[in-house]
């Protein structure tokens, strides 16, 4: 029996395997990289080993530290979580000739089903339903063209290792198809450290559901129903539920046979996830086999009541799978929602900073699993996600509420989410109905989902918190009559003023405390009969026209963030006297976050065209493209490629054409 089990991921993952192992009895063990030493994973293990270096590739991706990891602190145990090394079989047959127990699948299963290229054959010979394919590796441009018209546009471009999204392009056209294999091999090798990426007919509006199974050394597979996981984003998946409201008995019957036929073609042990697309008419086709935990996994484990890492465990020391496996039932709805550093208005952005408050509300049906805490730092390296929160309910329409309601009251400060997207899609007819596919965030604009909650109206009573509570603020600290209420002024008929910027917008907010009471005025507009019950740098209780709320404060610098049952708003307070600055050159091109520079197409001279590429940068383990605004001419290229960057580093200047 296991004793001591090192985590070789890091993160959300680790802690939730952590909380499990807690539960067992068994002692962890957590290896860290530099950029992540003062993550909660790293301080709630019972031991933890520096790897040093920042990127997966220096780090986590490197099996053999993680190995030499657990050796020195005793470990007899392994556990990869998921991505990184938990679908490596060279890693996996390490830690067993170590002489280590690995949480996971024989590699000879994760080996057969590590290339989706091979797995696709072998599940094809299963009898599993699969699209057609063609294997892009060393095919010139036109054997690349032919193969395409042969499976039929569109295609998908899609890596043959790893997952995530990362190496996958969509090509409606021949004219895209030789730039989309070359961006999404070079995105493969990045990600996964292997560029082989295939063609594979592309499945318009599909459904993505998946079977979970679970299999022991003792000749057991079950399958634990499916979840489905349509909305998504980048072919990343940021809504899943269990069970999927498009799935009736006779095709969840035939789903689970098809996932466990898989599982037994591989000789599977443990918690592995077979994958599929369901075409508008409901036709399933073999998708991959994810042989590792989920991400999604919680919304599995609260309409069970099992806990899927127990079960991996005990798997794993070689017991057979309890009698509840096989008695599982699906109990009610859950849904679980991924929490993003990221700007859904701006292409999905990712966002990097300190952390400086995240409260996810969690009662009753409530589930979070996060790998950050108030005060962390998101950094460029590793994927943006911040929490998973989960809801439970009797109906998927009370888990969709549960899981609105507990997004909609969190304070996340410091970093762009895509919270207000969340809430919006779960509070959505078409999310409500049912009638979701994985192109759910192209038919619905995320400009629109992700703007603020908050309205005009709320945005106007945020400002108007954020100056009363930094003016209660200035007085408690004053050395002289602290008590005394700041806005008093010696001329009646004067306000103490105050400006915040609010992205393009400026809110100017006016007040004054006079004998009859308070009074003020947003954006030249007076506010009636105005009432301030109480004022803190934390917390500001305003009555408003006879209607009384509660602001929650957080001021970090110059911003401000202000919470409450209208929404959330950040604010930055603006200068009253700004220093003049010189700025940034007109037509200058930034970078939209930190990354690493891969590659500069242009050089000074050049003639460009409005929505060409110039730069491609790498972040959070993605592509992104800085284009050309405008027609016109590189009058400077500022960056080279392999140099890292921050954000609002400017990368190129273009002048208009002429």
């Amino acid at each position: 029996m296991t004793t001591r089990l090192l985590v070789a991921n890091r993160g959300e993952i680790a802690r939730r395997i952590f909380r499990t192992c807690r539960e067992m009895g068994i002692g962890t063990v957590a290896v860290f990289s530099d950029a992540d030493a003062d993550a909660p994973f790293v301080c709630e293990a019972d031991a933890a080993v520096r790897l040093p270096g920042s990127t997966p590739a220096d780090t986590t991706r490197r099996g053999p530290r993680g190995g030499a990891a657990a050796l020195r602190t005793g470990a007899d145990a392994v556990h990869p979580g998921y991505g990184f090394l938990s679908e490596d079989a060279g890693f996996a047959q390490a830690v067993l000739d170590a002489g280590l127990l690995w949480v996971g699948p024989p590699p000879s299963a994760i080996e057969a089903m590590g290339s989706k290229l091979a797995a696709k054959a072998l599940m094809a010979d299963a009898g599993v339903p699969c699209l057609p394919g063609v294997d892009a590796t060393g095919l010139c441009d036109d054997a690349l063209l032919t193969a395409a018209e042969g499976i039929g546009y569109p295609v998908l471009v899609k890596a043959s290792a790893g997952g995530g999204g990362r190496g996958m392009r969509i090509v409606g056209v021949a004219a895209g198809l030789v730039d989309a294999v070359t961006s999404a091999q070079r995105e493969a090798a990045s990600a996964f450290g292997d560029g082989t990426v295939f063609l594979e007919k592309f499945v318009e509006r599909p459904r993505h559901v998946e079977v979970q199974v679970m299999a022991d050394a003792h000749g057991s597979c079950v399958a634990l129903f499916e979840r489905d996981c349509s909305v998504q984003r980048r072919y990343q998946k940021v809504l899943e539920e269990a069970p999927s409201p498009a799935v009736d008995d006779a095709l969840r019957t035939r789903l689970c046979d098809a996932a466990v036929a898989a599982a037994r073609a591989v000789g599977y042990t443990g918690a592995g996830t077979v994958e599929f697309v369901l075409a508008p008419d409901g036709t399933p086709s073999f998708l991959e086999m994810n042989t590792r935990l989920q991400v999604e996994h919680p919304v599995t484990e609260l309409v069970t009541g099992l806990d899927l890492v127990r079960l991996q465990l005990l798997v794993a020391q070689g017991l057979p799978l309890p009698p509840e496996v096989a008695a599982a039932r699906i109990t009610g709805h859950a849904v679980e929602a991924r929490l993003y550093a990221e700007d859904p208005t701006r292409g999905f952005l990712p966002a990097t900073g300190t952390l400086h408050t995240i409260e996810i509300p969690c009662g009753e049906g409530l589930r979070v699993d996060s790998g950050v805490e108030s005060g962390s730092v998101v950094s460029p390296y590793y994927d943006a996600m911040l929490a998973k929160v989960i809801a439970h309910g009797a109906t998927r329409e009370q888990a969709s509420a549960r899981l609105a309601a507990a997004l909609a009251g969190a304070r996340v400060h410091g970093v762009r989410t895509n919270r207000d997207l969340l809430v919006r899609v779960l509070r959505s007819e078409a999310w409500l109905s049912g009638d979701v596919d994985t192109s759910f965030l192209e038919q619905h604009d995320p400009k629109v989902l992700g703007a603020p909650l908050a309205d005009d109206d709320a945005v106007r009573l945020h400002a108007l918190a954020a100056a009363l509570g930094a003016a209660a603020e200035r007085r408690a600290t004053a050395p002289v009559l602290p008590g005394l209420l700041s806005g008093w002024r010696n001329l009646p008929s004067t306000l103490q003023t105050t400006s915040y910027a609010l992205g393009e917008r400026e809110v100017a907010v006016g007040y004054a405390h006079r004998r009859g009471g308070t009074v003020a005025e947003v954006d030249g507009q007076a506010l009636d009969d105005v009432v301030l019950r109480s004022a803190s740098a934390v917390a500001v209780d305003l009555e408003v026209a006879g209607v009384r709320r509660t602001f929650a404060l957080r001021t970090v610098g110059d911003t401000t963030w202000v919470d409450s049952a209208l929404g959330a708003t950040a604010l930055v307070e603006v200068e009253r006297y700004p220093q003049p600055g010189s700025g940034l050159a007109e037509g200058a091109l930034v970078a939209p976050m930190p990354g690493t520079v891969v590659r500069v197409d242009v050089a000074e001279g050049d003639a460009v065209t409005a929505g060409q590429v110039l730069v491609v940068l790498e972040a959070m383990k993605m592509e992104h493209s800085v284009r050309a605004p405008i027609d016109g001419v590189v009058e400077q290229v500022a960056v080279t490629a392999g140099q890292q960057v921050e954000s609002e580093t400017m990368l190129a200047v273009v002048a208009p054409a002429g």
